[in-house]
């Protein structure tokens, strides 16, 4: 089945930290601890509460930042619970919680399009372990066989006696069974709750104010910091003279946060804030201070041609494919460093309870337990002694997954205030030069054509920056990043390159600057797909072909990549000439275990200015949960990625990053977004991911419109810095 499209305030679960017979998903649920016995009832399992009046409580542990991912999992839940729709409202255990049911509900991260393909089949299981032991307390009180039941929409059924009841009634007694053992899902085609394309369920709360965001949050008692840390990448804080700021309205408090970093804590942000721009501050900029774009330009050159590298995928013998080659293509890429840009800046609220030895953080977060572990290191206490209420987010991309710094700042700054929440709001400013940026890497391309305008051999050299060396130098594998090859690997099921190269060798000299990594929205899937996509236009041009044709051969042995590439193709008509004025390009990829493709239509002005009109947008995520949701996720990606492959950039002067405000890091304007056609065409047999997937194909489907319209390749991102008028 194919799917086309055009253009309360949360509540925490006191009181409910564990429960015994809870089911557990394949988890030991220790039985020590008081809380542990007196589980919230009616809790039919750990994601199932059933309340009396029919309501239908799901307990979500993934995080939704807009994408959708809570109702998601909420129809999976229902769907296998065979519920009513109409009664689900949504909670979220706290991550501490967790840890004192020995983690019964799994992975609490929500990056890398996790939110629902990796948690799918437990809470479906979940779902469908409740409903069949609701059937079976229902058949137990009439003493009948639970197969002589059946239930629909929260009601079962007698099916001989015709005698039915409802969830709300038989709901303490179901609570009171042992989970069932063997539990079967429903299969995908009889979705009638998930599949559809139902409003999210935190729509009305956000339309009228009830949802409250981090920085909204407002705690009896609560006193507020504002902060800096040094500009310089590894600075310090040698020093700072409180009696700068004395007397001014509102201060409290002037800390030194750590070894680089001084807050200011005032009745108000906005005193705070203003106290710390007049505070004298005295930084040890280190050896960083003489870092800048250009030297970390240069090193990255060093790398394209250094001899010690990771290997990616090879195949074949490359070296004599390029020269027994009839032709050879060269070119070199590059992608410059990207800021996340949330619409909300870093913030957290903390409380330190000095006598209870006890610490409280409120935070916007994408990963509960690592906010929880964050509090822990920072307060000096066990994890079990800290708890994380998860606030909403305005904004994630994968800053609030790669770091937890704010988090340990306001820990750090609440044990100054024993027994007051202190809320530590970023400034922009602040936030800008502080980020875990997008990584900064260099491409360079050879391919090999024979006669026929075959590709015989590519060559590929990434030179550049390791996020897991910054983020999680544990996970690297030898010194290899792997995550650096996201999209170009050989095999497997989370970004396999399509295109069969019979000679091939990519590889990774790793370069890294001090400026910190991190994962940002599609990873490095996002340049992998620039540097391969755009090249092999160039290589189709070079072989005379059109760029569809030469793509369609060399992917016959990849159908599903193939095949989201022929759907956008015939959406756009590319068979017939684009109209007068307008030109097209074309790009596929493959990432978080889902196939995208993408075709742009542009149009030049004579001052070199680029039009997007529109962007047809081809998905295949296996199954589909929501497919609006889907579609809305496509339409953000390309706000995302078009907004950084225009405009976006990071540059570094005397250590430090020059953009520091929205002025300087500008995002796509509504009057500039195009059309977005999504074509969502799941094949079934899988579940990958969509938050990301179709940002790898934004920016490689524009810069080959480009160059069909003006014969101008465009090999350095961002556009801006490009004179666009046709050569």
């Amino acid at each position: 089945m194919n799917f086309s499209t055009g253009t309360s305030r949360r509540r925490f679960l006191a009181g409910s930290a564990a429960a015994v017979g809870g089911f557990s998903l394949g988890f030991h649920i220790p039985a020590g601890d008081a809380a542990a016995q007196t589980p919230a009832r009616p809790e039919i399992n750990a994601w199932v509460v059933i309340r009396p009046d029919e309501t239908v409580v799901i307990r979500v542990a993934r995080i939704d930042m807009g994408q959708g991912t809570v109702t998601g999992l909420a129809q999976l839940v229902a769907e296998e619970l065979e519920c009513d729709w109409a009664k689900v409202t949504t909670e979220y255990p706290t991550p501490g919680q967790n840890l004192a049911r020995n983690r019964v509900w799994g992975n609490f991260q929500t990056a890398g399009s996790q939110g629902i393909r990796q948690s799918q089949d437990y809470v479906r299981k979940g779902g469908a372990a409740a409903r069949m032991m609701l059937i079976e307390a229902a058949a137990q009180s009439w003493k009948v066989p639970a197969s002589e039941c059946r239930v629909a929409a929260g009601v079962i059924t007698h099916t001989p006696s015709g005698r039915s009841t409802t969830y709300g009634k038989v709901a303490d007694a179901a609570a009171k069974l042992d989970p069932p053992k063997d539990i079967v899902l429903k299969d995908p085609k009889s979705w009638t709750i998930a599949g559809r394309p139902l409003p999210r369920l935190d729509t009305a709360d956000k339309v009228d104010g009830r949802k409250v965001f981090g920085i909204d949050l407002v705690l009896p008692g609560m006193v507020n910091a504002a902060i800096k840390a040094c500009p310089v990448f590894g600075g310090k804080l040698r020093g700072f003279d409180p009696a700068s700021v004395a007397g001014r309205s509102g201060v409290k408090k002037v800390v030194a946060v750590g070894d680089n970093a001084v807050a200011v804590i005032a009745d108000t942000w906005w005193h705070a804030q203003s106290a710390l721009d007049a505070l004298r501050i005295d930084w040890d900029e280190g050896p960083n201070a003489r870092s800048s774009s250009a030297t970390t330009a240069a090193m990255l050159r060093e790398g394209l041609t250094a001899k010690e590298v990771f290997v990616g995928n090879q195949a074949g013998d490359p070296d004599a494919a390029l020269a027994a080659a009839a032709k050879t293509v060269e070119a070199t890429y590059s992608v410059p460093h990207q800021h996340h840009a949330t619409m909300e800046p870093m913030n957290a609220t903390a409380r330190w309870s000095g006598g209870l030895d006890k610490v409280e953080v409120w935070c916007p977060t994408q990963n509960g337990e690592s906010a929880l572990a964050t509090a822990a290191a920072a307060s000096g206490l066990p994890p079990q002694q800290c708890e994380v209420y998860r606030i909403d987010l305005g904004g994630g991309f994968g800053r609030r997954a790669t770091s937890h710094d704010y988090v340990r700042q306001a820990v750090l700054i609440a044990k100054e205030m024993p027994g007051v929440p202190v809320k530590l709001i970023w400034s922009r400013e602040e936030d800008m030069l502080h980020g875990w940026y997008h990584p900064v890497t260099m491409c360079k391309l050879t391919g090999g054509l024979d006669a026929q305008g075959n590709l015989t051999a590519l060559k590929m050299r990434i030179s550049g920056q390791s996020i897991l060396a910054g983020v999680n130098p544990n996970a690297l594998q030898n010194g290899r990043d792997p995550i650096t090859f996201q999209g170009l690997n050989p095999s497997g099921t989370e970004g396999r390159l399509g295109y069969a190269i019979p000679n091939l060798l990519i590889d990774h000299a790793m370069r890294n600057p001090p400026v910190p990594p991190g994962f940002w929205r599609g990873v490095n899937n996002n340049q992998n797909a620039v540097y391969l996509e755009c090249f092999i236009d160039e290589l189709a041009h070079a072989a005379g072909q059109d760029p569809l044709a030469f793509r369609r051969r060399m992917l016959g042995g990849s159908p599903k990549h193939l095949a989201v590439l022929d759907a956008v193709a015939e959406r756009a008509g590319w068979s017939k000439p684009a109209p007068a004025g307008t030109f097209r390009g074309i790009a596929q990829h493959m990432g978080y275990g889902s196939y995208v493709a993408a075709c742009a239509e542009i149009s030049m002005t004579s001052s070199g200015q680029v039009k997007i009109h529109r962007i047809i947008a081809a998905t295949d995520c296996g199954h589909v949960v929501n497919p609006q949701q889907v579609a809305a996720q496509i339409e953000g990606s390309f706000a995302y990625g078009l907004s950084a492959m225009l405009m976006q950039e990071i540059t570094i002067k005397d250590g430090r990053v020059e953009q520091e405000n929205f002025d300087t890091y500008p995002c796509l304007l509504l009057q500039d977004m195009p059309a977005v056609e999504s074509i969502i065409m799941p094949s079934g047999d899988f579940w990958g991911g969509v938050g990301e997937p179709t940002i790898f194909v934004a920016a490689p489907a524009v810069l080959n419109a480009i160059f069909a319209a003006t014969g101008k390749r465009i090999r350095d991102l961002p556009l801006k810095n490009h004179d666009l008028r046709k050569a």
